[in-house]
């Protein structure tokens, strides 16, 4: 008999931290980070078999930018399943209970990391953008010679370097997850890691980079993120990393929302073409590895807006997540038909009115639209979304959306 249910922490501590063990996402000696992530302010669920917990998954509270709006946000932070609970359903079937909570807890929106495309697509989410990985040699940065030296950061700060990631420059489709501890963890997770950065004169911590090291005899830093507030603060964390090069060969980071990093680099593909095949090779990287889902379409609908006439449509909504809800659920998904109306003010009926042309999509890739990842033409070729072409194009001139970046791993 399956039981899915949220954590006793006194009672599924043991069973839980096994589980963690047992798929190699715990090193030894670090059950003390453990206590911290099971006592975190996030919501903890566990599916048992036969009076044991043998999957456990963890959502945590954050935020969407949404154009110049904040919305609520759950985050799947964690879904794991014992090595004896495999391919039994029952990841899908406790991250579709946590997502159902999340719903009736004021969330307008989920969003996960995946370990692999397809899997999560059951649950209605939607990829997310290419993100840009970007290796190269601190000495070929474009910077001014470092002025004021930073203060050194450690594992300590972890109160005043949330309230930084809290408090940087803001861009479409960016992510804050609320919670001090979720930082505190992000920081002690790693064996090396440190930061560099700068207060202001109240004490405030208004700009710092986070490095992490997987040896810090490597000659090799990765950048776990950066924040700033503007553009001076931007380039004089430039001019920080490239400080680091008499003894650093090379830095890995995420190429921060809104800017392009080559305009950063002195002369970048010659160094790509001496670094190639070699252990510091300059090169970028790209990958799409996390997913998000709408869980509140009206709400949704109502943050979006554009100048220009009103387009209306109706909406043929298939959402997969009803399949995998329980019974008693009260909520089921978003499977259902609509007209939609998208303009200066925009809104949603949960009628469909005659003469409208009809857009039929699932879920997962109506999210991808509503948030920028693509726009409705090439939706139509790749994804489940179909339309006449007069109305895709209609909706490639209304939906015009800066590329969503989360700047927050999750």
């Amino acid at each position: 008999m399956t039981i899915l249910r949220h954590i006793d922490p006194e009672k599924d501590r043991e069973a839980i931290l096994r589980i963690w063990k047992e798929i190699g996402w715990l090193d030894k000696g670090k059950e003390d980070i453990f206590d911290i992530l099971l006592g975190s302010e996030g919501s903890n669920y566990v599916a048992e078999i036969h009076g044991t917990p043998e999957c456990h998954v963890t959502t945590i509270k954050g935020d969407l930018h949404y154009i110049e709006k904040k919305l609520p946000l759950s985050v799947v932070a964690s879904v794991l399943t014992s090595t004896v609970a495999r391919r039994q359903g029952l990841a899908a079937k406790l991250t579709a209970k946590a997502i159902a909570e999340a719903v009736s807890d004021g969330a307008y929106l989920s969003a996960l990391g995946i370990f692999d495309q397809g899997f999560y697509n059951q649950l209605g989410y939607g990829t997310g953008s290419y993100e840009n990985w970007v290796f190269f040699d601190p000495a070929s940065l474009i910077a001014e010679k470092l002025v004021k030296a930073p203060t050194r950061i450690t594992k300590d700060d972890w109160k005043k370097v949330h309230r930084s990631r809290l408090n940087r420059m803001k861009h479409h489709g960016m992510v804050d997850l609320n919670h001090e501890t979720d930082t505190r963890l992000e920081m002690i997770w790693p064996t090396n890691s440190f930061g560099l950065g700068y207060y202001d004169d109240d004490g405030e911590l208004t700009h710092h980079i986070f490095f992490r090291a997987d040896n810090l005899h490597d000659s090799k830093y990765i950048v776990q993120w950066m924040t700033y507030q503007n553009r001076e603060q931007f380039m004089e964390l430039i001019s920080v990393m490239k400080s680091l090069s008499d003894q650093i060969n090379m830095i890995v980071m995420k190429e921060p929302p809104g800017i392009h990093f080559q305009d950063m680099l002195r002369r970048p593909f010659r160094h790509r073409r001496i670094t190639k095949d070699s252990k510091y090779e300059n090169k970028m990287t790209s990958s799409a590895y996390w997913q998000m889902r709408i869980l509140d379409l009206e709400s949704c609908i109502e943050a979006f807006s554009c100048p220009g006439p009103t387009l209306r449509f109706n909406l043929s909504l298939r959402d997969p997540i009803e399949k995998l809800m329980e019974k008693n659920a009260p909520w089921k998904g978003l499977s259902g038909d609509h007209t939609v109306s998208l303009g200066v003010e925009s809104g949603i009926s949960h009628v469909k009115r005659r003469g409208l042309p009809v857009l039929k999509a699932s879920i997962n890739a109506f999210t991808r639209m509503w948030l920028g990842v693509r726009n409705a033409s090439s939706l139509a070729m790749t994804d489940e979304f179909h339309a006449p072409p007069s109305l895709l194009k209609e909706l490639d001139y209304a939906i015009r959306l800066p590329i969503p970046h989360p700047d927050w791993d999750f």
